[in-house]
């Protein structure tokens, strides 16, 4: 097989399984479990199906703070200010 056939196919295919690892992503990165930062805002999504609320820590310019959180996405801050936010172990 030359070269001039196979090229194409060999594109062909890796642009296939880039186009389907790409589709993928944005669903599973939309809305992370944890802390996660957009361009502006930070955000903490608390993923549970028992409804628990849990205390985390937040990592700021200064003190870090705790604060509780309901299951779900809950908004910190503009993302300038907010370094990080996890669990510390216990509910609220």
């Amino acid at each position: 097989m030359s070269i001039r056939r196979s090229l194409p196919a060999v594109l062909g295919a890796v642009a296939l399984v880039l186009g389907l690892s790409t589709a993928a992503a944005p669903s599973a990165a939309a809305d992370p479990c944890g802390f996660y930062a957009t361009s502006s805002d930070a955000y903490y999504n608390h993923c549970t199906g028992d409804g628990s609320r849990v205390v985390i820590e937040v990592e700021v310019w200064g003190p870090n703070y705790e604060r509780c959180v309901a299951p779900g996405i809950t908004w910190l801050g503009s993302a300038d200010d907010i370094d990080g936010a996890w669990y510390v172990g216990r509910t609220c």
